[in-house]
């Protein structure tokens, strides 16, 4: 992990009109220890750690062009739906290599009209969903 990394996203997706002057760069996630999250995203779900130094610790997906800044203790925990969501392709194989490490489901796989989704927590209780168009 490099010191002060900042990562910069300047194309999100088409549906998310940015001015051309605007990057996402990081998401606040509220976690009640950040070190011990960074830990459970990189174990659990792969992620990297991008940066830890003193509050400022970051996670990401592999070549993401942004990061979750882990903050601990900022504001109370209210844990619930988070309303970020993942897509893949495979969705079965993926909620399998999950709860094989020890990932809480919160919503099984469920098919629905527009696709099929499943729903986990992190340790916190925020909780994330992955959908299989």
């Amino acid at each position: 992990m490099k010191k002060g990394y900042r990562p910069k996203a300047s194309v999100l997706s088409p549906h998310l009109p940015l001015q051309d002057t605007m990057e996402l760069s990081s998401i606040a996630l509220v976690v009640s220890n950040a070190k011990e999250s960074a830990k459970w995203y990189r174990e659990k779900l792969g992620w990297e750690v991008k940066s830890q130094e003193g509050h400022w610790v970051t996670v990401a997906p592999k070549n993401a062009p942004f990061v979750f800044h882990l903050c601990e203790k900022f504001f109370p925990l209210e844990p619930g739906i988070t309303g970020f969501a993942f897509t893949t392709k495979e969705l079965a194989k993926d909620v399998k290599n999950l709860e094989a490490k020890g990932v809480k489901f919160t919503q099984p796989m469920t098919k629905e009209d527009w696709g099929t989704h499943a729903n986990f927590v992190d340790p916190d209780g925020n909780e994330w969903e992955i959908i299989q168009w």
